[in-house]
């Protein structure tokens, strides 16, 4: 998108934030209580946000994170913005209260965008017409199952869910847990990653992606996993088991022994957006420490006189934009060389390293400036 048509894009979508978003986010709250509240109907998505995306959808601000190429692949009009440019878009959209209040409402939340874009890149015509275009309409959510209770994160060359095929079908036995967005009662479709591959086969060709409907028998959610007591409904981090699932051999995506390279594909664009959107965070915590700051007094003289306070904020604003530089260098540096280049894959993993401890320690700063009100809800 051209520079001009990337500004007027940047001050709808934050017209769309003042207008629309920050004035619904206590509704937002309140709706997401009273449906954890509610027992069997705990896992569906709150009004407003079948409201908000009614009007993103009108004001021009749907799938914003689908690049022209994909866009073209799916048959659809995405955003039509580089990396870099989407990536300032995140931080706008992650000024919400809640890093993916806004995101949702613009169809550009995690796991979804992830999940089209594969099936935008390697999908085939079927599984396009069958998963995407409901994916791109929001009349369905997804998953992505990856990660595994028996084998460290970072070392997905151990993943132990079994794909084995037998006849017309896949066979997947194995465990997944924190498995985004699975609670979700409109969530329909899953991408898991498991091995194909016999043990001896090369190391990053012995894992495959696959569709996997979240209704195919042999699937157990267990449980929704918790942080700090809080299942993040309605989407949830559910912990799967599988055991003798059954897909077609056509649910197969990009081919047999193509997961890394889907994985790479994938999970580079998604740590920028998870990156920018929390740098927005930071800069809401950092706006609401200066407001408190300039209104708060304490031994007669307003917190913002106090040089501890100023240095603190100072602290915030320098490491806030310290860290955006990086994210942004690393979206500049995808829409370049792209995300398989060597120097590139080394800024993704450092922002992701990065970009949360800078959050955490903006947004504690923040809380002590506050007070005793500063751990209030």
């Amino acid at each position: 998108m051209d520079p001009k048509q990337f500004e007027e894009l940047k001050e709808n979508l934050w017209d769309f934030m003042k207008t629309e978003i920050y004035p619904n986010e206590l509704r937002h709250i309140k709706e997401v209580k009273d449906i954890r509240s509610n027992g069997p109907s705990h896992w569906k998505q709150p009004q407003i946000m079948f409201e908000l995306r009614e009007k993103a959808k009108a004001r021009g601000l749907w799938n914003l994170f689908l690049p022209v190429d994909s866009a073209q692949l799916a048959g659809r009009k995405g955003g039509g913005l580089t990396n870099l440019q989407y990536a300032d878009c995140c931080e706008i959209m992650g000024t919400a209260n809640h890093a993916e209040f806004a995101a949702e409402a613009c169809n550009c939340a995690s796991p979804d965008t992830g999940n089209m874009e594969v099936l935008a890149r390697f999908g085939t015509e079927e599984q396009k017409k069958q998963w995407l275009e409901p994916l791109l309409d929001a009349k369905i959510r997804s998953c992505y199952a990856m990660t595994e209770p028996a084998v460290a994160s970072s070392d997905a060359t151990n993943i132990r869910t079994m794909i084995t095929r037998d006849g017309d079908h896949w066979v997947i036995n194995g465990r997944k847990h924190w498995i985004t967005g699975a609670g979700n009662i409109d969530c329909k479709i899953m991408i898991l990653m498991g091995r194909t591959g016999p043990k001896d086969a090369a190391t990053y060709r012995s894992q495959s992606q696959i569709l996997v409907p979240m209704d195919t028998p042999g699937i157990t959610l267990v449980r929704p996993m918790e942080t700090f007591g809080d299942d993040d409904c309605p989407k949830g981090h559910m912990e799967i088991l599988f055991e003798d699932v059954r897909v077609p051999l056509a649910n197969m995506i990009w081919g047999e022994g193509r997961g890394f390279e889907i994985a790479q594909l994938r999970l580079g664009p998604g740590r920028i957006h998870h990156c920018m959107r929390m740098i927005g965070q930071a800069e809401r915590a950092l706006s609401h420490m200066c407001r408190r700051a300039s209104s708060r007094q304490a031994f007669g003289q307003k917190l913002s006189e106090m040089g501890s306070v100023v240095q603190q904020i100072a602290e915030c604003r320098a490491e806030i934009d310290q860290a955006r530089l990086l994210v942004r260098e690393a979206a500049d540096r995808m829409d370049r060389l792209g995300n398989t280049d060597h120097y590139t894959r080394k800024l993704l993993s450092l922002v992701k390293a990065v970009v949360p401890s800078m959050t955490q320690r903006v947004v504690d700063r923040a809380m002590q400036i506050h007070g005793g009100v500063g751990g209030r809800e």
